[in-house]
């Protein structure tokens, strides 16, 4: 109980701290319209507790996020366009289709850089280059062209979340992958493993605690890619959709319960992956 108390300190600390500068930071933000509301003469209690109600403030105090999120989460029908649990829901399958398409590539790339040195040298540099593209750019294109040979829907927006994610796992697949050391080559062709063998037993044992590093990496990747491709593609579902929409009509609450919707989900993509790795080295027989 103890031990559990003080892993909790630090960030019952820092959260507090950040919810009075949040506070202190709304009155400042949105002193005019709340003094023009409190009235003429009203004390600084009346004017900070007008700044914390605006019905769209240029900064929501917290505690109006979490009741937006509360209203978009639990009074709103799962099936209704004002539910964030919807929006939240497009959002996620398309981060999850994309994060899928990843896996496979960037595993099947890896095996195939690490197998063969001439890709080693010809691809690798491919992609890294791939990642110094804004995704900003290229989701009109990517839209527009598979449109045109008649992929449309969530594809699309799948590939360009994929597209975002695929890269940390390439790389910490391709690290695992060359995790071992020569000595333990050298002991897997004493006993005379070929290449398959020292892949199986070796290699990609080996490179499993890499491959979860990125996988986290990728699966946060994923969902903004996901919320990006929304914003570009015209979307009528999904917390890009949804940002878009509050930034059109100046609804800040709506924005900022979106924001905190994808960093919900957010949370749980890295929980899922969590609980993933601790099932594997469980089965393994180890232990993190």
């Amino acid at each position: 109980m103890n031990d559990a108390l003080r892993r909790a300190a630090p960030i019952v600390v820092v959260l507090a701290a950040t919810i009075v500068v949040w506070y202190a930071a709304a009155v400042a933000m949105n002193l005019s319209a709340a003094q023009a509301l409190a009235g003429t003469g009203a004390g600084p209690g009346a004017v900070a507790r007008a700044a914390w109600s605006l019905d769209r403030p240029l900064l929501p105090a917290p505690h109006q996020i979490a009741q937006t999120l509360f209203t978009g989460v639990f009074t709103e029908p799962v099936t209704s366009p004002r539910s964030l649990v919807y929006h939240a829901a497009v959002t996620a399958g398309t981060a999850l289709l994309g994060f899928g398409l990843a896996l496979v590539l960037g595993i099947a790339l890896a095996v195939a850089i690490v197998g063969t040195r001439t890709l080693d040298r010809s691809l690798m540099p491919w992609v890294i280059a791939s990642q110094t593209i804004p995704v900003l750019a290229i989701a009109p294109m990517v839209v527009v062209v598979l449109g045109n040979i008649g992929l449309s829907g969530i594809l699309p927006k799948a590939l360009i979340a994929g597209w975002l994610s695929f890269f940390p796992i390439t790389t910490a697949m391709v690290t695992g992958l060359r995790a071992p050391d020569r000595m333990q080559f050298d002991l897997m062709r004493t006993y005379n493993a070929g290449n398959r063998d020292v892949f199986m037993q070796l290699r990609w044992p080996a490179s499993m605690g890499f491959l979860f590093a990125g996988v986290k990496v990728a699966a946060t990747l994923a969902l903004v890619g996901a919320i990006v491709a929304e914003l570009p593609t015209g979307a009528q579902a999904g917390l890009g959709a949804r940002l878009l929409a509050g930034s059109y009509y100046g609804q800040t609450l709506q924005i900022w319960a979106a924001l905190v919707m994808a960093a919900l989900l957010t949370l749980l993509a890295v929980g899922a992956t969590d609980a993933a790795q601790r099932v594997l080295v469980a089965r393994r027989g180890g232990r993190l």
